[in-house]
């Protein structure tokens, strides 16, 4: 995470009355051709005022709140007292001790940032409670990219609950949370990675993942600044002021709202997109099927931070699940309603703060529809519990650097080749989107490990369990970055280092050849099977690290949250025409390939006789 010296110590200036109102007043005043306008201002609060007090919305507004209402059915006003601070910690966040993007080396995440002896681990968690083609694409994909060993949660498990999905989406929630809190496996500053099991692919390396990661949560927090300023203590001069609100945990973005109801503070809380307000032309966000919506709602299918935010948050939303039951429609609607409810109370907690003068013009800006932080929808009541926690760190990825959701963004995404310059100077002007400009190769991936460099050295001996053959692990070679197909979202433009599909799953068919690894998926998960360990892992060593690349190790398979360690062919076998699609047969015993046995007499490369089955 950025320092908080990467900050200035300074809070923001309060907008009073003086700097504030009286201004524009003042201004209005001055000329002649703007009295009319001044008369409707005046007028418009006459308006607001008489609305504010029919409404009743000056009374209390705190009510005995109700774990258990409806979904529907909240209340909470615009504004609080000033004393009224739910859920703000005595003492200000602790940033996690994490890589800051300024220390991270342009070829190598990790090794580069200066791990040491101590320093976090990564975590690559994924829910999954049985296996299929699905999860095996997704497991290739993270071992071709050279993650750190996956950790399956809730592997082997059997859900029979009466729900839509017999409860496999709540039991994630207590899964994952029983394993950040698992202090054998997890510290505090360790950097976690949840994904979905069964729709989710990987086409760039944890390098640039891990950059992404940095230079996202320092934009966010220089934002939040800007909006919320800073707390008022450490008055000695020298110590930062740290952040009133801080990010730690970036979730996907989406384009809907889903399946909370449109009135809830899941959906109308929570804070604009940071796209260009014309991303999808003149009718963005004016899309009722989403297609020309810019993502901002959170989407629980991808989810990076460290393990100390993610266990509170995962805490709170096993409370959520396990003590009020507001678990029926699964971890998607539990996530986004932590989401709303934090936004909604810093917000309102920023409004209460704001000066006489600052809150008439925040309420002229909403009545208006000019606030670019408080929705004009009306929106159900939020019942707020004096003492209750509403602060998670949280915030989403709305430029989709990290995670790139796909319902109704699958016409947002290209297979591009950045060595293609005459595609890459139209590709904005295809998809309609204003002042077009010719993409380019983002720096981050130019200087990421060649994507099919071998990770190291590779043994060509008849090792432990594969030999090399010519056969089997011919890959192209003078690869780079450039002359691959990336998808690449054209509104952002992003090139994404994941891709979710949620909504239709029948691209995960379509769009499965269209991978850059897949025509050599057999060779490169081959190659990645006799390498002894990761790039990064590798590095960090040398670098006199501790190899901290999960805390386990492993390498060509799986671990479950029991402690269990499957290998590659134990989880996937039986799925290759699926995944190679190269007609080469079974995993380990490929047609065409000449038997080789070990020093055990083990046969380890080739199809066995009827004698030897």
């Amino acid at each position: 995470m950025t320092p908080w010296n990467s900050y200035s110590s300074n809070p923001e200036p309060r907008r009073g009355l003086n700097n504030t109102l009286g201004h524009v007043l003042t201004q209005v005043g001055r000329a002649r051709r703007n009295r009319t306008a001044f008369a409707c201002l005046l007028a418009s609060t006459f308006v607001i005022a008489l609305f504010w007090k029919g409404t009743g919305a000056a009374k209390s507004f705190l009510k005995p709140s109700d774990p258990k209402a409806p979904i529907s059915g909240y209340h909470l006003p615009s504004i609080l007292p000033p004393s009224f601070s739910p859920g703000l910690p005595e003492e200000p966040d602790t940033s996690p001790q994490l890589p800051s993007k300024a220390s991270i080396d342009d070829t190598n995440a990790l090794a580069a940032s200066g791990l040491k002896n101590g320093s976090p681990y990564l975590h690559l968690v994924i829910p999954a409670s049985e296996t299929n083609a699905n999860l095996c694409k997704t497991l290739l994909s993270t071992f071709i990219l050279d993650y750190p060993p996956p950790t399956l949660i809730n592997y082997g498990k059997n859900f029979s609950g009466d729900g839509w999905d017999k409860g496999t989406h709540t039991g994630k929630i207590r899964g994952i949370y029983d394993f950040l809190t698992n202090p054998k496996l997890v510290d505090d500053q360790d950097l976690v990675l949840v994904i979905d099991g069964y729709d989710i692919w990987f086409q760039l390396p944890p390098e640039v993942l891990i950059k992404r990661y940095h230079s996202s949560i320092a934009s966010a927090n220089k934002r939040l600044r800007k909006k919320y300023g800073t707390r008022a203590y450490e008055k000695d001069g020298q110590t930062p002021r740290p952040l009133m609100y801080s990010q730690t945990v970036i979730y996907a973005a989406d384009k809907l709202c889903w399946p909370n109801p449109a009135e809830d503070p899941a959906c109308t809380a929570i804070p604009p997109s940071t796209l260009p307000m014309d991303a999808y032309g003149a009718d963005t966000d004016r899309d009722s099927q989403g297609f020309l919506n810019r993502p901002r709602y959170l989407n629980s299918g991808a989810a990076i931070g460290p393990a100390s935010d993610l266990r509170a948050l995962f805490g709170r939303a096993t409370e959520k699940v396990e003590r009020y039951g507001r678990g029926e429609l699964g971890d998607q609607f539990v996530f986004s309603e932590i989401f709303g409810e934090q936004e909604y109370v810093r917000e309102t907690i920023r409004v209460s703060r704001q000066s006489a003068g600052g809150r008439w013009l925040t309420g002229l800006s909403n009545a208006l529809g000019l606030s670019k932080t408080s929705s004009s929808i009306t929106m159900n009541n939020l019942t707020v519990i004096h003492g209750q926690r509403y602060e998670y760190a949280l915030g989403l990825d709305y430029e989709s650097q990290l995670f790139q959701t796909l319902t109704h963004s699958h016409g947002d995404i290209d297979f591009l080749y950045y060595n293609d310059t005459h595609t890459l100077a139209h590709v904005q002007e295809q998809h309609h989107i204003p002042a077009a400009h010719p993409l380019f190769l983002p720096l981050d991936i130019q200087r990421a490990t060649p994507p099919l460099a071998a990770r190291l050295p590779v043994r060509t001996e008849a090792s432990g369990t594969l030999a090399a053959t010519p056969y089997l692990d011919s890959i192209s070679t003078n690869l780079s970055w450039s002359s691959i197909p990336l998808a690449t979202n054209a509104h952002v433009p992003s090139i994404p280092t994941l891709l979710h599909f949620n909504g239709d799953k029948s691209y995960l068919s379509t769009w499965w050849t269209k991978m850059w690894y897949q025509p050599e998926s057999r060779a490169l998960l081959r190659r990645y099977m006799r390498s002894s360990r990761g790039s990064v892992a590798a590095h960090v060593t040398a670098a006199g690290g501790n190899g901290r690349w999960e805390t386990r190790g492993g390498r060509g398979g799986v671990w479950t949250d029991t402690a269990q360690w499957f290998e590659w062919d134990e989880i996937c076998k039986g799925y290759e025409d699926e995944l190679f699609m190269d007609g080469k047969g079974t995993w380990g015993k490929e047609v065409g390939v000449k038997k080789i046995y070990n020093s055990f007499g083990k046969l380890i490369e080739g199809v066995a006789d009827e004698d030897e089955e």
